[in-house]
């Protein structure tokens, strides 16, 4: 072979070979790049993936969290109704003559002396039906006082609605008096007692007094 002719065959390997080394460098910079982008896909696949998984555990935590009080919701109710019960049987009147009966006690003992005393019946409830008791009351301020702090401490369950003083002569004062208590609905029917009027008979509440 001539020199002329092993020279173009070495230049024509030489190219090949520099192509096939350029076209193995394109590949293997193109798996880099795919190689590259794989991963970040595959991170942020698996980011999203953690994050979705710690939002529900946190959810399923919360649940947990707010189903707690209503795992003894029966147990609560069951104490709920045993605690009404035992209300009703210690502070409610047996029937209308308690309620006329304490209040005479209170009167004899704080010494005060009521008048114009008018009983009446609320709307017939469910459970418990509304007794109200409209009042002039008459006695020195600490026997007024007296009657007032007995009538809210007393074992008998009685609402102080309204008072209101109406007058002062010497050292006797006059107060009036809107009072409340309940009976069970069972034993008001039988108290005959006329409706309650819609108005509190224009008295103003001064609110509670106290010794």
């Amino acid at each position: 072979m001539s020199r002329h002719a092993f020279s173009s065959w070495r230049d024509y390997l030489g190219s090949r070979l520099t192509l096939h080394s350029a076209g193995v460098s394109v590949l293997l910079m193109l798996v880099v790049v795919i190689a590259v982008r794989l991963f970040f896909v595959w991170s942020a696949a698996h980011g999203n993936i953690v994050r979705s998984l710690a939002n529900s555990q946190l959810q399923l935590k919360e649940l947990k969290l707010e189903t707690v009080p209503l795992r003894s919701l029966d147990k609560q109710l069951a104490q709920s109704r045993e605690q009404v019960q035992a209300f009703y049987a210690s502070r409610l009147p047996s029937n209308y003559s308690a309620i006329v009966t304490q209040i005479g006690e209170l009167e004899v003992k704080s010494g005060v002396r009521l008048s114009k005393v008018q009983y009446s019946q609320g709307h017939r409830g469910a459970d418990l039906t509304e007794i109200s008791m409209d009042a002039s009351i008459s006695g020195e301020y600490p026997q007024i006082m007296r009657f007032v702090n007995g009538m809210e401490r007393d074992q008998t369950f009685f609402v102080i609605r309204a008072m209101a003083l109406t007058g002062q002569q010497g050292g006797t004062v006059n107060l009036e008096l809107h009072v409340s208590s309940w009976l069970r609905t069972s034993e008001a029917d039988f108290s005959g007692l006329p409706p309650t009027p819609g108005s509190d008979s224009g008295l103003t509440a001064l609110g509670r007094g106290g010794e």
